[in-house]
């Protein structure tokens, strides 16, 4: 089995040589062949000297120099795009994942698994601003997409090529990878790996990053909801509007005849017209939203299925 293993590398100088002999002393010991691609994500240190000093030695660590900071996503999304491997498994560049721990993922998928995501159970990392932030945002994650993993965070992970090349990411979405493959019927382990501290450096993420993951959960959580019948969260919202226009209504008309209050001594006509207009203009977006979900699978011939296999469905000749 031929392995990717993908590094996002931004301002890492100092530890882009430990991360070549850690991976060479973890990878030449084990019976898969792999290649390193390493992403310099617009780094402004010794970075890219340091990576093409690498390729130079060994032609298994292949280096991509992107023009400026995109983002660990982005950097992400490169390497994975290059990669060849029959698994592909993302890591970060700061050695606080152990390399010495990607024998023991590829051996979850070749158990069967088409994602094994590592789980930081000793992490080693500032309780208050790193820890209980990532447990907070952990914990929601698994409670709104279903998925039940104990760590989103953990970069080190393996995922079958095939789950993982159609898959376009942005903001911080790598870290939801798991949930697109669950969604497209993908098996998903989770094994304890270890968490080593920064020997140097420091962190690039501070707890504003926290937030953008909650964003993109909200995101995700939409556009996956909304990807193939939107005019049913639309639709639905429109009946709910006019439900409560029609009760207006009735209220109104009961107090005018039956209440001894005219329709200008409540606010009932303003509600009945606000939620008339409310409902047909959420009916009208679910219209449109549909004429573009289905602009967009037909323009690019994209299928609203993914097949895992297939028998003797081969053209005859």
């Amino acid at each position: 089995m031929r392995i990717s293993i993908v590094i996002p590398i931004y301002n890492e100088s100092k530890n882009i040589r430990m991360i070549y002999e850690r991976i060479k002393a973890s990878m030449d010991d084990s019976k898969y062949t792999y290649e390193v691609i390493l992403v310099n994500d617009g780094s402004t240190d010794s970075s890219e000297a340091e990576l093409n000093h690498i390729a130079g030695l060994d032609k298994r660590f292949k280096v991509i120099h992107l023009r400026r900071n995109f983002g660990q996503t982005a950097a992400m999304m490169a390497g994975f795009d290059f990669a060849s491997g029959e698994v592909i498994v993302p890591m970060d560049g700061d050695l606080q994942n152990d390399p010495l721990d990607i024998p023991r993922l590829i051996e979850k998928i070749e158990e069967g698994y088409d994602v094994c995501s590592g789980w930081r159970m000793h992490r080693r990392d500032n309780r208050l601003k790193r820890n209980f932030p990532s447990w907070v945002a952990n914990r929601l994650i698994s409670m709104v997409s279903g998925v039940k993993l104990h760590d989103y965070g953990c970069s080190l992970k393996a995922y079958r090529s095939e789950i993982i090349k159609d898959v376009k990411l942005y903001g911080e979405m790598h870290r939801f990878i798991p949930i697109y493959a669950r969604w497209q019927g993908a098996k998903i382990a989770e094994i304890p790996v270890n968490h080593n501290p920064r020997v140097h450096g420091k962190s690039k993420y501070g707890l504003e990053r926290t937030f953008k993951v909650f964003l993109d959960l909200i995101f995700l959580m939409s556009f996956m909801t909304l990807s193939n019948k939107p005019i049913y969260i639309f639709g639905g919202v429109g009946i709910i509007n006019m439900a409560l226009a029609f009760l207006s209504f009735s209220l109104m008309v009961y107090f005018k005849f039956w209440g001894g209050k005219s329709f200008i001594e409540t606010p009932l006509p303003q509600l009945v017209v606000l939620f008339v207009i409310m409902g047909f203009i959420s009916i009208l977006m679910g219209f449109i939203a549909e004429l573009l979900v289905r602009t967009y699978y037909e323009s690019q011939g994209k299928p609203v299925y993914a097949i895992k296999e297939s028998r003797n469905l081969e053209p005859e000749i």
